[in-house]
């Protein structure tokens, strides 16, 4: 129970902080073809401090969920169709949500859309196996040491606001980390999976239980809370074109999603942390796909 309030209150810093900060993969992507990587970066290196929770786990006796997969085609397919989905979407997963907490209301079609999405494919994410790549723990924590501590340690010749910019983004993997702890399924992606295959199968055991739409909430609430702290928050009228549009982003976004066994909250925070090949490749082709989706406008173009 003390370790669920704490997931609340970490959930909740993990919104704001997210929402402050502006993540977002695509943004990221567009920033590093502009010859500014360094948000980007800070995005897939923000999982650094996963260590934390590998010890805190190892202390408490909690099995951590830092599990590491083998390499695979799907990786590739997935990866490339959620990144392509997102960028038409103009953000990703996570700020699908932080977007549609500042009052940007059509991201509620993209969530419905990534639903869909992952119903079209129910049956096969559910019946794919993926092969476990195995790695040795104390190499694992080691490397993950080494990487933080090297970041850490660049943050003190960095301007203040690139060094707000990475030690927030490292906060938002650590609070991500402990609360893995707790529930190794709580991001949005993993919560619509099991919605969807419930759903699907009409197996209210496969339902997710009430904590982990408790979480959804306090994430909302930290993103909301921000949002209205910098006065971000506006709330934008519907149309019937940008409401198709999102339906049919967050649907490529979800089939992407359940080809590479989760969205890029889920590899970003987990894939990458485990040193995963299959998340490392997932990520990769992700930004293959959002780099592919933004340059796609001006090759029509021609």
């Amino acid at each position: 129970m003390t370790l669920f309030v704490f997931s609340i209150l970490l959930i909740g810093l993990l919104g704001y902080l997210a929402q402050t900060t502006g993540l977002c993969l695509v943004r990221g992507v567009n920033e590093a073809l502009a010859g500014k990587p360094m948000f980007l970066l800070s995005i897939v290196m923000s999982g650094s401090l996963a260590w934390v929770s590998i010890v805190i786990g190892y202390l408490l006796d909690v099995k951590t969920p830092f599990i590491s997969y083998e390499y695979s085609m799907l990786a590739v397919v997935g990866g490339f169709l959620f990144g392509l989905g997102a960028s038409f979407n103009g953000g990703c997963g996570v700020s699908t949500i932080s977007k549609l907490a500042r009052g940007k209301l059509v991201m509620f079609f993209t969530i419905t859309g990534w639903l869909a999405g992952w119903l079209l494919l129910a049956t096969f994410s559910l019946e794919y196996q993926k092969s476990p790549y195995q790695i040795e723990p104390n190499l694992h924590t080691g490397i993950l040491i080494t990487l933080s501590g090297l970041i850490l340690f660049c943050t003190i010749k960095m301007t203040k606001e690139n060094r707000q910019l990475w030690l927030s983004m490292l906060g938002i993997g650590l609070c991500a980390g402990i609360v893995f702890l707790h529930e190794p399924k709580w991001t949005p992606s993993g919560l619509l999976k099991d919605v969807s295959l419930s759903l699907w199968y009409d197996k209210s055991e496969i339902w997710p239980d009430e904590s982990r739409f408790i979480l959804i909430a306090a994430l909302l609430a930290g993103m909301v809370v921000a949002a209205l702290h910098k006065k971000t928050f506006d709330l934008v009228a519907l149309t019937s074109r940008s409401s198709l549009k999102h339906f049919l982003a967050g649907c490529l976004m979800g089939i992407g999603a359940a080809i590479a066994s989760g969205g890029n909250d889920s590899q970003l925070l987990l894939g990458l942390p485990s040193l995963s090949p299959a998340g490392i490749t997932t990520v990769f082709c992700m930004l293959l796909g959002i780099a592919g989706g933004l340059k796609l406008p001006a090759i029509i173009k021609r």
